[in-house]
């Protein structure tokens, strides 16, 4: 399945963050709780979180590359997305190459692995609270 792309898309394959996450997959989802459904979303095989700016996005690049997520890797001298991928769907997609991310609508992306990117996997609705 799909997942939905936004404004500038910070995505992690799910088999790494259960690979490298400190404390892996679970508590990936339990220090990201409060933002699930907002900015973060995922399907079976990719994890989504969202930046509005370059130094946001930049904030979510140096964090995960200090928990030893590579950003980037070199294939045949070019340089490719690792073990993340900064993606800007207005923007024309993945601003390096990303081996692992496919394109399957105006703003969605599947990983190359998943066997029905045809569906999207929508987002929840957003609860909004009164203060």
């Amino acid at each position: 399945m799909a997942i939905e792309t936004e404004f500038i898309d910070f995505i992690v394959p799910i088999a790494i963050i259960r690979a490298k996450y400190p404390g892996g997959w679970e508590r990936c989802l339990r220090r990201h709780a409060q933002l699930l459904g907002g900015r973060v979303w995922y399907d079976d095989y990719l994890f989504r979180d969202g930046a509005m700016n370059g130094s946001d996005i930049g904030s979510l690049v140096d964090q995960w590359s200090a928990m030893k997520f590579a950003p980037f890797d070199y294939i045949n001298g070019v340089r490719h997305w690792a073990d993340f991928c900064v993606h800007e769907g207005m923007f024309g997609g993945a601003t390096q190459p990303c081996h692992w991310l496919v394109k399957t609508g105006p703003y969605t992306v599947a990983h190359i692995d998943d066997p029905h990117p045809e569906i999207v996997k929508h987002l929840p609705p957003r609860i909004h609270t009164e203060d």
